[in-house]
């Protein structure tokens, strides 16, 4: 069992139903899933590029990508429908609690400059959105075998009902925001 599962079952339902009152475990907010999204617009030009984003988006999640096609036809974009245009990975269960715990841990704190993520990028159902910028940020990634800089959006499900229960669901997961 992840690290952060375990963390999650004995500290964090306890400091939740304090701080909320909660009557029975079962009200307390969980993490659902974690989707990664990368979306590779030049890959209406080059089918090779969205192939090394499936991979990276591979390695980084350890679980099969799934290609994402247009759903419309864009003249100004020279886009049509059905083009692959991007892939996202959906994490559940224990790979879901690894890669929140790789993500938090591991990979934030490598990103240059980092003052912390938003604590604003709640979407008002307890949703939490997050951009990265280069995927280089993840050890499972080799510098000297990138081929392009690619950036991602990884966005966070719980089951809580607001945006305060979910800030502070990941912040019990030690989740950096900026103060």
């Amino acid at each position: 069992m992840s690290r952060l599962k375990e963390q999650y079952q004995n500290e964090i339902v306890d400091a939740m139903t304090k701080k909320f009152g909660y009557k029975n475990i079962m009200e307390v907010p969980k993490l659902d899933k974690i989707v990664i999204n990368m979306g590779v617009g030049e890959a209406k030009d080059n089918a090779k590029l969205l192939d090394s984003a499936i991979a990276d988006l591979e390695k980084i999640t350890g679980q099969k990508a799934v290609v994402c096609k247009a759903k419309k036809s864009v003249a100004n974009f020279k886009l049509r429908e059905g083009m692959s245009i991007g892939c996202k990975v959906t994490l559940r269960g224990e790979k879901m609690y690894e890669f929140a715990d790789r993500l938090i841990n591991l990979a934030l704190p490598r990103v240059r400059d980092f003052r912390g993520v938003n604590p604003n990028a709640f979407d008002g159902r307890g949703n939490y959105a997050l951009g990265i910028k280069e995927q280089l940020i993840f050890p499972e990634i080799e510098y000297d075998k990138v081929d392009k800089v690619r950036g991602m959006d990884v966005i966070f499900v719980t089951t809580a009902k607001t945006d305060e229960e979910a800030r502070e669901l990941l912040k019990q997961f030690n989740m950096p925001f900026t103060k």
